[in-house]
């Protein structure tokens, strides 16, 4: 369980110009006194092909965190025009606000973010070189993507277990109270719709495994006695020496199929810090 939980996220000049700073109000829980305070970063997402553009807009630092529910307002900058290709300053990119806690991320909320010209002139026929001044920005706030992770907060006690049971049906459930959980909840009945039954697709009854052609076990277990003789032996003189080798050589290229490969993305730079004090 976590020791943070986050409440809700308003993002509040929105819409907004492209140059203005971005500003969130952040609700959030804690649930035991922590020793550390939380770092709070937003990132800009420059381009869709490669995280070379990504930019961290600012850090802040949060404490000491009082229990109970807590809020606070954070102000980031807005990205560097020259860190972002002019091919892809138009359009719809993306916005990460993270919390970790003692370097341990615990949390993360993207939003699709739309730049376009605020004039329908410039929309239907923008200029080569783009005009910054018109451009204005939407964050999409009603649809935040959340991922939670489990870390290790101050004691032993609360660090997640290394090899934790499988549970595949846990990151689909959400507390109610947790922000973001509506919009789970939607991906989750979408991706239900359509799905079949196993049940249904499995043959009724004895009669229809048989229009099948699935051999019930005792007829299979008959067959395998009729082939051997009395003194239990079983009868290979209609294979072939080639026939056996060409088995042995299927056995051995199956036993080297399988390879995984796992490859992690980088996290962004760090940048510098600044400080929130949370009142007691």
């Amino acid at each position: 369980m976590s020791v943070v939980s986050l409440l809700g996220v308003n993002v509040l000049n929105n819409p907004a110009r492209f140059t203005d700073k971005y500003t969130f109000e952040i609700t959030f829980e804690c649930l035991e006194q922590l020793e550390k305070d939380l770092e709070w970063k937003l990132t800009y997402v420059g381009s869709a092909q490669s995280d070379n553009y990504d930019q961290e807009l600012d850090t802040l630092l949060v404490g000491p965190i009082p229990v109970g529910v807590n809020k606070f307002v954070f102000e980031a900058d807005p990205p560097d025009l020259k860190r972002i290709p002019l091919d892809e300053l138009l359009g719809v990119t993306v916005v990460l606000l993270t919390c970790a806690y003692d370097g341990r991320e615990f949390v993360r909320v993207g939003y699709y973010v739309n730049n376009e010209y605020d004039s329908e002139e410039l929309v239907n026929a923008p200029p080569a070189q783009p005009v910054i001044e018109k451009i204005r920005r939407n964050v999409l706030a009603e649809k935040p993507r959340v991922t939670r992770f489990a870390i290790k907060w101050d004691s032993e006690a609360s660090a997640p277990a290394e090899f934790p049971p499988e549970q595949p049906e846990a990151d689909l459930v959400a507390d109610e109270e947790e922000y973001g959980a509506e919009e789970l909840a939607e991906e989750e009945a979408e991706l239900g719709e359509g799905v079949v039954d196993p049940a249904a697709q499995a043959p009724a009854d004895k009669d229809a495994m048989e229009v099948e052609g699935v051999a019930e076990p005792e007829a299979e277990v008959a067959a395998e006695e009729d082939e051997m003789s009395d003194d239990g032996s079983v009868d290979i003189e209609g294979e072939s020496e080639d026939d056996l080798d060409e088995e042995e050589g299927d056995e051995e290229v199956a036993e080297g199929d399988d390879m995984d490969v796992d490859m992690d993305k980088p996290d962004a730079a760090a940048g510098p810090s600044k400080q929130v004090v949370m009142a007691q």
